[in-house]
């Protein structure tokens, strides 16, 4: 293994393991149900702010936060011990924009009942502070929890993250508009002369892409790229590197 793999690769996989470990405390900040609660009574919550910073940080850094972050990936990269199968994509990777849909009307007419928005409270439902801090709301960190495990053993490698994740469609959208008006961003660029197609790039790539394919295409942009840099630390003629760029 070579001390690029040993370092930005473990201290990734490092950095998503201690947000798995703090997954109880800042659950509500991610929540779905928190900011319908809180916008059904005109306040902008914490989880409100923190999907508007996603959405933001995404026209610079595109899905940063779910290689190094999220605590859902610290816990999907955790499944990969009982089952590392890739994850069918496709089709199937539009059931979280079917449900991000829905929530986001939902949100809408929650807001809309309570006139508007009218007050800030990042705490709410979170008063202590730290998400999990009653007995009944292990339940619910539990029924998270089991089903992110679930889908992780039944389909393979973060189909959480293609399937039903409520944060990614903030962070899509983002790097969409940051490529439709062509900003600066961090992206994935290749040089295909240099690659032998040895297929480790799509191998070890934990989004189950097919990064050889791109390699070859020349088209690096995909919208369930993470930017992880699996790919760029797995090869070993270093055909893949990161830029900061226009798209």
């Amino acid at each position: 293994m070579n001390k690029t793999i040993a370092t930005r690769q473990h201290l990734r996989r490092a950095v998503l393991l201690v947000s798995l470990l703090l997954f109880p405390v800042i659950l509500n900040y991610l929540s779905p149900y928190v900011i319908i609660d809180g916008s059904s009574q005109g306040i902008i919550s914490g989880s409100f702010i923190m999907f508007g910073l996603m959405f933001l940080s995404a026209l610079f850094f595109g899905r940063l936060w779910c290689a190094w972050l999220c605590p859902g990936a610290g816990l999907h990269e955790a499944c990969f011990a009982v089952n590392d199968r890739p994850a069918r994509g496709g089709r199937l990777n539009w059931i979280k924009w079917a449900i991000w849909g829905i929530w986001l009307a939902v949100i809408a007419l929650a807001a809309a009942s309570a006139g508007g928005y009218h007050g800030v409270n990042f705490f709410h439902l979170t008063e202590s502070g730290i998400s999990v801090d009653a007995p009944e709301r292990y339940i619910i960190y539990y029924i998270v929890i089991g089903t992110f495990v679930g889908l992780a053993w039944v389909s393979g490698r973060r189909a959480g993250c293609h399937y039903i994740c409520w944060m990614a469609p903030f962070m899509i959208l983002g790097r969409k508009l940051a490529n439709l008006g062509k900003w600066p961003a961090l992206r994935l660029e290749a040089q295909p002369e240099k690659c032998t197609n040895c297929l480790q790039c799509t191998k070890t790539c934990p989004m189950s892409l097919p990064v050889n394919q791109m390699v070859n295409q020349g088209r690096m942009e995909n919208s369930e790229c993470i930017l992880c840099g699996s790919c760029i630390d797995g090869c070993a003629r270093k055909v893949i590197h990161y830029a900061f760029k226009p798209g």
